[in-house]
């Protein structure tokens, strides 16, 4: 039997967004603790070419926001990129978890076989099915700018480990 779409996405995506909380509040008294401006792990970036930390939240919080509320077919917030503190990428990622409880198993119902077109600047983008979407494009790309997220902070001497990111049990 499939797992339903609701199932496979906004619970595992929440539990992940509030790890990713937790990972920036153990940054913040980090930070506190040895004196350093937050701001050098906001701009930290894993090697030049790479958006920095405080892009990939965004990016993240994006791809989850948007692709959820595409599935759902329901209204989406936008939100500027404008955040330089680790408070502001905090409330960024409470905003989209707040979104996100607001989609119930019942919006993501007929999800699976629905069809998603989007663009992205003047890049247009086509899923002929929502499961396809949800597991090709909103997933790996979501955890893709969690886990650099969390490596530019362990790079940058935050003590963080695998229960940081995965959650305790």
């Amino acid at each position: 039997m499939k797992e339903p779409m609701y199932d496979l996405s906004v619970p595992i995506i929440i539990n992940m967004l509030e790890n990713l909380s937790n990972i920036l509040a153990k940054t913040e008294k980090f930070a506190s603790k040895r004196k350093i401006d937050s701001a050098v792990f906001v701009e930290s970036r894993l090697i030049a070419d790479m958006f920095p930390l405080s892009r990939q939240i965004q990016i993240g919080t994006d791809m989850v926001r948007k692709g959820i509320g595409r599935l759902a077919n329901k209204k989406f917030p936008n939100y500027k990129d404008n955040e330089k503190t680790l408070k502001q990428l905090q409330n960024r990622i409470l905003k989209t978890v707040n979104y996100l409880k607001k989609i119930k198993p019942n919006d993501l119902k007929d999800s699976a076989t629905v069809e998603i077109e989007f663009n992205i600047r003047e890049k247009k983008f086509y899923f002929s099915n929502g499961e396809d979407y949800l597991k090709r494009w909103i997933l790996p790309h979501f955890f893709f700018h969690i886990t650099t997220t969390y490596n530019i902070l362990r790079m940058n001497g935050v003590n963080l480990g695998k229960w940081d990111y995965t959650g305790k049990f």
